[in-house]
């Protein structure tokens, strides 16, 4: 096998008051022998990550930190990152998760791929102390993942809790975004990193993953991720419009995210609606329905959906209190390819 040179990678780490996390994601991307670069963006903390993610710096020169004055979102974050690095791979790591050893060099070492990810291991703070032995060693079994599966895998399921292929974190060659003209589009504060892979795809970005698990991702209630507002959703079904736009996509493929943009749409339009209920009043709101009455069976839906949510078994990231359980993005031995 090839040795991997060191200067392969850039990890573009966006953060907003992390500073109980991120040094822990610094120390793990400069543990990386295949890290060439480590650019960590303060975008607008009013506590004290900076100097947190200047204590994890080993002195190898790898580390770059920015700083953005007022909050312009993580979309911005990272393209200021990718205008600032040079390493020819690209990798996103969030300030609350970390790699687990040796991720890099299992992804590097697989051929033909414009992006590469592998599986995501879902665990609370109480499972972060000898996280790596925790998490089991599966073989790579590399694959393909096709445009259709990609967005069939982002329509969420009622009950299902962070379960969308878009969560995984795929490395990427610049070249391709650079061929492509793609970056991340400043104006979605929610599925920016599916909006991306999108585009890529719709471009013919092969996207290959594999089933080993090199990146921990920490499940905590009060995540940045966790929380939107109305508008990101409509933002979100918007993009899929411009994508479905400005490509020619064959008919399943099409359909496919024509099936995603209705679902975002959806759940834009029930949450529309409680926000007039909730502001304005309970007129207001069926006015709302009354005025678009395309939005009637979204809204019924959803409602019917928190009505009923006690009722339903719930698959989660990790257990209630953050216990020591870990849970795998994706299902080991599924196929998620065609």
């Amino acid at each position: 096998m090839t040795t991997v040179a060191r200067t392969d990678v850039c990890v573009i780490i966006a953060a907003k008051n992390a500073e109980a996390t991120i040094a822990r994601a610094v120390a793990s991307a400069l543990a990386e022998q295949e890290t060439a670069e480590v650019i960590v963006v303060d975008d607008g903390s009013t506590d004290q990550t900076v100097a947190a993610a200047r204590s994890a710096d080993d002195h190898s020169g790898r580390l770059t930190i920015a700083r953005f004055e007022s909050n312009r979102g993580p979309s911005a974050a990272r393209n200021h990152a990718i205008a600032i690095s040079r390493a020819p791979v690209l990798a996103i790591l969030d300030a609350d998760d970390f790699f687990l050893p040796g991720r890099l060099g299992r992804l590097l070492a697989v051929e033909e791929w414009d992006f590469i990810a592998d599986n995501i291991a879902f665990m609370g703070e109480a499972a972060v102390t000898g996280a790596a032995p925790r998490v089991d060693d599966f073989p790579p079994r590399p694959r393909l993942l096709g445009l259709i599966d990609f967005v069939e895998g982002n329509i969420s399921q009622p009950g299902v809790k962070r379960g969308e292929i878009g969560f995984l974190k795929p490395l990427m060659r610049r070249r391709f975004l650079d061929k492509h003209g793609i970056r991340y589009q400043e104006v979605l504060r929610l599925g920016e990193d599916y909006d991306l892979y999108l585009r890529a795809l719709a471009k013919g970005a092969r996207y290959k993953v594999i089933q080993s698990c090199g990146y921990a991702a920490i499940v905590r209630g009060n995540s940045l991720s966790g929380s939107h507002r109305t508008e990101d959703l409509k933002r979100l079904y918007e993009a899929d419009r411009v994508i479905l736009a400005a490509n020619d996509l064959d008919g399943e493929a099409a359909a496919a995210v024509r099936r995603h943009e209705r679902h975002v749409r959806g759940r834009y339009q029930h949450r529309h609606f409680l926000d007039l209920k909730k502001e304005r009043g309970a007129m207001a709101a069926i006015g709302y329905l009354m005025r678009r009455p395309g939005a009637a069976p979204a809204v019924t839906a959803g409602i019917f959906a928190d009505k009923t949510e006690r009722f339903r078994p719930r698959q989660d990231a990790a257990p209630a209190g953050g216990g020591a359980a870990v849970r795998y993005l994706l299902p080991i031995g599924a196929e998620h390819a065609r």
